[in-house]
């Protein structure tokens, strides 16, 4: 009795020095995120470039910019005031009309099959809205923002690595990779944002993947 019991005990110590150094090495990971700039390299672009740079791509920015070239600042606007109310909607015509495009549906196909490494990626054109998505983002209309003001208007070889951000509902630490999309020519026409899980990105680097 006396032995079972001494048993219990040192199961129970062990379990306690286990808790407490999982949620140690939880902040520990919390407190130092990777570097996005190191882990999002050359390579690692180039595979990604390879996805993103397709027929597909290509076809549905150059309608899009069609119909969107000479739009004003308030007609923008009134876009993305419309996108933002259509997520508090049951009717949503704008962001289903998007998320039904066949550039979405690819770009969907292409955050599947990383395996979690994409948890997001969408592609804006030259006004810096919306043209494909594989997950409904929050705002249609990029132009304010850094993944565009720093790719797009900088030419066609602009490549933007934003700040690494803790994902809490993951567990994970993240980072957007965001570039100039352009076409044969060197023109622009329009730019894409990859959200990248830096946590797997660094796992997979370690094993050598």
């Amino acid at each position: 009795m006396v032995a079972r019991k001494r048993r219990s005990q040192i199961l129970m110590g062990v379990l306690t020095i286990c808790i407490l150094a999982y949620f140690q090495n939880d902040a520990q990971a919390q407190s130092t995120p990777p570097d996005p700039s190191r882990l999002i390299n050359d390579t690692v672009i180039g595979e990604i470039r390879d996805r993103i740079e397709t027929d597909v791509t290509y076809l549905a920015l150059a309608q899009r910019n069609a119909l969107t070239e000479g739009l004003s600042a308030d007609e923008v606007d009134a876009l993305d005031q419309q996108w933002r109310q259509e997520h508090e909607q049951a009717e949503q015509p704008l962001i289903s009309g998007i998320f039904a495009a066949p550039l979405s549906g690819y770009l969907l196909r292409v955050q599947a099959g990383s395996l979690g490494l994409y948890p997001e990626i969408f592609v804006f054109d030259l006004a810096g809205l919306n043209v494909g998505m594989s997950s409904v983002t929050g705002d249609f209309w990029q132009g304010d923002e850094a993944k565009y003001q720093n790719t797009v208007p900088v030419g066609a070889d602009a490549v933007f690595i934003d700040e690494a951000e803790f994902h809490e509902d993951s567990g994970t630490w993240r980072a957007q990779l965001n570039f100039t999309i352009a076409d044969g020519r060197g023109q622009p026409l329009g730019g894409v944002t990859v959200e990248y899980n830096l946590t797997e990105l660094a796992r997979r680097e370690a094993a050598g993947l």
